[in-house]
């Protein structure tokens, strides 16, 4: 056994409390985006805790970033499976999602109260600023996922089928025939493997969380149609999302967009300032969801609705880390598997492109005011690499000057 495998195979060594005291920390503390998250999680468990070894932990991170779902949550997820089993784990989720989601939650409350040239000027501009987040998602994700002309061109057949097709089943078959398509033209593509990856978890449990999967996302909307419950249509609707999140938090966007302002359950205004808001707090972004389910209508909404959608977007990705676990080294070992995820992952660029154009673009820019405070905005995240709770902070300013000059 490789010291990697011993350092893995520990086991439950810890408390869910100690677990939920870290991972709260996390929570509290962690800024700047999955990509952040990651290397705050190593900072706190690998090196100063020890609960995993580097090449453990590399693993680890390698199989949720193949997975859909939130990577960052699903490595918190998974390490606090692994330092205090089932309990450590959901105390690892609720410590480290709560803080931004109870804020994202009062800013649903509070934004009736935003009226008036500054109330306005301040939603104005966090709407202005998902223009530039979405921008540099898409630039960071092209140069990392679609290097070459071959997912370049992935890319862009995924764009055409969203514009064309629209709707969820653009989205979803622009995943699919990303897929098909990397089977094809991602073969070479070299992919290194770090490790073995071992994990208290049986195969018969694997089995049981992707059934589990693949029953709720197949059965969901069966039953929310038969029975006509808006509490189901809701937990359909956000857990079909966190299900196709390939590539990062950023592109469960469009997603979402998708399935609450299509059917008129959320204006478009108010789902992208709440984006904007998002941007602002530390911990996933996958938070968002507690903002919409807060904001819907018709009921249930409220904090009954926010906790029907957090739960609901990030089990997906959990059971499938689960479910991936005992399985993992068998399938990255398949270089069809890779190279068709790597065609998935290729087509989410162009997906998450197309939603830059829209809603984002044309519901923020109005015009060449606008398009100046966005580009100063994006300049700040990609040139400058300001924090993002200060590019924030810095366009809700500039949206309120600009409706103060009018």
């Amino acid at each position: 056994m490789t010291e990697s495998e011993a350092a893995i195979r520990r086991g439950p060594a810890g408390s869910a409390a100690e677990v939920f005291v870290t991972f709260l920390k996390l929570g509290l503390t962690s800024f700047g985006g999955p990509i952040a998250h990651l290397g705050y999680f190593r900072d706190e468990v690998v090196v100063r805790r020890r609960w995993i070894d580097e090449a453990g932990y590399a693993d680890l991170v390698a199989l949720c970033q193949f997975l859909p779902g939130p990577a960052s949550s699903q490595v918190g997820f998974a390490l606090g499976l692994l330092r205090g089993g089932p309990l450590g784990a959901l105390a690892a989720w609720a410590a480290f999602t709560l803080p931004s989601a109870l804020v994202l939650l009062a800013f649903a409350y509070g934004a009736a109260l935003f009226q008036g040239p500054v109330g306005s000027g301040v939603i104005h501009g966090l709407k202005v600023v998902a223009v530039a987040v979405v921008a540099q998602a898409v630039w960071g994700m092209a140069r990392t996922l679609a290097p070459d002309r071959e997912r370049a061109g992935i890319a862009v057949a995924a764009v055409l089928a969203v514009v064309f097709v629209g709707g969820s089943a653009g989205q979803i078959g622009a995943i699919v025939l990303g897929g098909l398509a990397g089977l094809w033209v991602c073969r070479g593509t070299p992919f290194t493997t770090v490790g073995h990856l071992a994990f208290p978890v049986s195969r018969g449990t694997a089995a049981i969380c992707l059934l589990a999967y693949g029953v709720l996302l197949a059965g969901l909307p069966i039953l929310a149609t038969a029975l006509d419950a808006q509490g189901l249509k809701l937990f359909d609707a956000f857990y079909r999302a966190g299900s196709l999140v390939f590539g990062g938090g950023h592109v469960v966007l469009p997603l979402l967009q998708t399935e609450v302002v299509d059917p008129g359950w959320v204006t478009n205004d108010a789902f992208l300032a709440g984006y904007g808001a998002a941007q602002a707090v530390p911990g996933p972004l996958f938070t968002f969801a507690a903002y919409l389910g807060a904001v819907m209508q018709p009921a249930p909404n409220g904090v009954p609705g926010a906790s029907i959608a957090l739960a609901a977007v990030f089990l997906p990705g959990f059971l499938l880390v689960v479910g991936a676990l005992p399985f993992w080294d068998t399938f990255r070992a398949h270089p069809r598997g890779q190279a068709a995820m790597r065609g998935a992952n290729a087509a989410v660029v162009g997906i998450l492109g197309a939603a830059l154009y829209d809603p984002v673009w044309t519901s923020a820019v109005r015009g060449p005011r606008d398009f100046a405070l966005a580009l100063t905005a994006f300049l700040l995240l990609v040139a400058w690499k300001a924090p993002p709770w200060l590019v924030v902070a810095f366009a809700a300013a500039g949206g309120v000057a600009l409706a103060l000059i009018g």
